[in-house]
């Protein structure tokens, strides 16, 4: 039996509590890690990325099996678990660092990206057109510990309780069928 290689997919969908709370409840999703990635400052810290001055996003990087769950698949969870279409916005969290962006990692990566964004726009599902950046990944930095797993360690935190549950219990009924 051979065992399928793992694929990599860096998404900004504003803060990366929230992203990475989603994607680590997808079936072929083994590793879910928060960062920063798109800037020009090496080894930042979450205080620096707050500034938005760094040029970075606050994003997550996501390990996967690609013969259990696709890149399209991926960005079908992006694009209905934040707004794509408001820039260097979502909701209360304001600055370049909660943008809506793709890095890509391959030529694939940004043609699907780029296919399913014309898609999206041309169907209207969104009120207003898409703004997400679709982006050359180059460099990621994890974020701190105190970041990962946020929502799993802090689920009865008042930020969490008050915006991260109401998008899980969404994203749950949403994608029922691709939860682990």
């Amino acid at each position: 039996m051979t065992v399928q290689a793992q694929e990599v997919a860096t998404f900004g969908g504003g803060c990366f509590w929230c992203t990475e709370a989603v994607f680590a409840e997808l079936k072929g999703v083994s590793k879910v890690e928060s960062g920063y990635s798109g800037g020009a400052k090496a080894n930042p810290t979450y205080k620096e990325i707050c500034t938005g001055l760094t040029g970075h996003a606050e994003v997550i990087q996501i390990t996967y099996d690609p013969s259990v769950l696709d890149f399209e698949d991926l960005l079908e969870v992006f694009f209905a678990t934040h707004d794509p279409t408001t820039l260097n916005r979502q909701g209360a969290d304001v600055g370049t660092q909660y943008r809506s962006v793709i890095f890509y990692h391959t030529l694939k990566q940004k043609q699907k990206s780029k296919y399913v964004i014309q898609a999206l726009n041309e169907q209207n599902i969104f009120n207003n057109p898409i703004v997400t950046e679709v982006s050359a990944f180059d460099k990621y930095y994890p974020a701190e510990d105190y970041h990962q797993d946020y929502f799993a360690n802090n689920e009865n935190q008042p930020y969490c309780r008050a915006v991260i549950g109401p998008k899980m219990d969404k994203f749950k009924k949403l994608f029922k069928e691709k939860l682990k």
